[in-house]
């Protein structure tokens, strides 16, 4: 009986314990570093940054392009009151 200090670690006559662990190697193209593609995540959140900003002022100026037409048509309710007023159509 051999002890477990003389008796071998692996047999070398079995093919399976001999082939060395491989894997798929990583394909690159011509000129590849390996970087992310220039289409990143980054670049994409700032485009998005930026284009929320550009609608967000686009929606101020007509928010304020609103309120100027409101106050303008609170000065034409104005004078058409004054109008009608002056004709005497609704005074007793």
């Amino acid at each position: 009986m051999q002890s477990a200090l003389t008796r071998p670690i692996f047999r070398a006559a079995n093919p399976t314990a001999l082939r060395s662990l491989t894997t798929t190697p990583f394909i690159m193209g011509a000129g590849d570093t390996g970087a992310p593609k220039p289409r990143g995540r980054r670049e994409a959140a700032q485009e998005g940054l930026w284009i929320k900003q550009q609608e967000a002022e686009k929606l101020e100026i007509l928010r304020k392009k609103v309120k100027e037409q409101q106050q303008h048509m609170r000065e034409l309710d104005k004078h058409l009151e004054e109008y009608i007023g002056s004709q005497g159509g609704e005074q007793n």
